[in-house]
């Protein structure tokens, strides 16, 4: 049985963990202005590279899973923070779009690799009476990691530090609170929760790539499950969308100074961070549809009324202020609906299938809204978030009659 003081040691640091990987997911978007000038690439460029991150992501969710499952919790872990590191130092030191490309498919390997140990690890590191809270920590330092980079490149262009100090300083922060949490691990956690058991030893001797198809077969069996993973998806777009081009919003569209941008992004994403507890809450006493109904109206209201561009200053931060949250603020209804249509030995495959859902929508949306922008302006990404918060309305709908009604369980929050 484990201890309480080692089930806290253990979410404590996978939160801490999933702080830093979200912060290496969120290293682009700050910085866009600053690459377009020093190394001369265009928002399509950025898009592009954003994107790799998405597509490696995507591709090693399965292969680190089963990874993760058959060997070793941990050792993915390890793969997932060096190589997060790594990319945050190879960005920081880019000279060209190639070079950018590169540090982009660098640090889409180290966060490819942090759902497939964190989970497994709260997992076995909780019991079911305490999972829904350790799962809602995992979801607030995660939302916190997102809201970071913005913070550090602000303040650092506040103090007139450049740009590539700023990010290389995020990497040392990463690279270091790796570092001391494998140390962590390996002096203080059981091998009960850091390995998998022997059963699930003995299954990797079947061949990965025969197992990952036999799994997804499995998996793409369920419609309901299915019709979640696109709305996981196009949620996933939505919330690209909103932290990749708010900042650049503020500035063209409401003339704020760029330092004045980013750190309303950082707000709002922090406040989508604490929003996260209280979609819970809503989610408990009202069930997840009208939780993830109300979440996705509210997004198109208030992504449409941005991309008008005739708000007041003040009422344009206020509404950003909650931009974030009309998405994060729906993620414990999401893992609820997920938990409720799932078997007891087909949640974990299923949640991994959600994950792809999310990473292919951080694949899609950063090229394809580039190219929205480059084409239309700024203001078009925002009609467009819009008009993707209309299709995950129709989305929930559908994976509610799919699901003959919806969920009643207890909401286990997440990604």
């Amino acid at each position: 049985m484990v201890s309480d003081a080692q089930s806290r040691l253990v979410v404590g640091l996978v939160g801490g963990s999933h702080l830093v990987n979200h912060a290496y997911f969120m290293l682009l978007p700050p910085i866009f202005g600053p690459l377009k000038a020093d190394i001369g690439v265009t928002d399509a460029q950025l898009g592009i590279a954003l994107g790799v991150v998405g597509v490696v992501v995507t591709a090693l969710q399965l292969p680190f899973g089963s990874l993760s499952d058959s060997r070793s919790r941990t050792s993915v872990l390890a793969i997932s923070l060096t190589f997060g590191a790594v990319g945050a130092i190879l960005t920081a030191t880019a000279q060209s779009f190639a070079w950018l490309l590169a540090a982009s498919v660098v640090t889409g390997v180290g966060i490819a690799g942090h759902h497939p140990a964190h989970y497994p690890l709260i997992g076995a590191a909780t019991t079911e009476d305490t999972r829904g809270r350790a799962y809602s920590v995992h979801g607030f330092t995660g939302a916190l990691g997102f809201a970071a980079p913005p913070a550090v490149v602000a303040t650092a262009s506040t103090l007139g530090v450049d740009w590539r100090v700023a990010i290389g300083g995020i990497a040392v922060v990463g690279a270091v609170y790796g570092a001391g949490c494998l140390l962590a691990f390996d002096r203080y956690v059981d091998a009960a929760i850091t390995h998998p058991t022997n059963e699930r030893t003995r299954e990797s001797d079947e061949p990965l790539p025969t197992r990952i198809r036999r799994e997804l077969r499995t998996l793409l069996s369920s419609p309901p499950i299915v019709a979640l993973t696109v709305l996981w998806f196009v949620t996933s777009m939505a919330g690209w969308g909103i932290k990749q081009y708010t900042a650049t919003l503020l500035s063209s569209g409401y003339s704020l100074p760029e330092a004045t941008a980013n750190f309303a992004v950082s707000a709002m994403l922090v406040t989508g961070a604490v929003l996260i507890f209280a979609g819970g809450w809503l989610t408990d006493r009202y069930s997840p549809g009208p939780v993830l109904v109300g979440g996705y109206a509210a997004l198109v209201a208030v992504a449409g009324l941005l991309a008008l561009g005739t708000l007041p200053t003040l009422g344009a931060l206020a509404l950003v202020l909650v931009l974030s949250a009309t998405v994060d603020g729906s993620r414990p209804a999401r893992a609820s609906l997920a938990d409720s249509l799932s078997t007891a030995d087909s949640a974990g495959k299923n949640f991994g299938l959600l994950t792809v859902g999310i990473s292919g929508g951080a694949a899609v949306a950063p090229p394809v809204l580039a190219v929205v922008v480059e084409r239309a302006g700024v203001e078009a990404a925002f009609w467009a978030v819009a008009a993707i918060g209309v299709v995950a309305i129709a989305l929930t709908a559908g994976v509610l009659h799919l699901g003959e009604g919806g969920a009643t369980e207890t909401v286990q929050p997440g990604d």
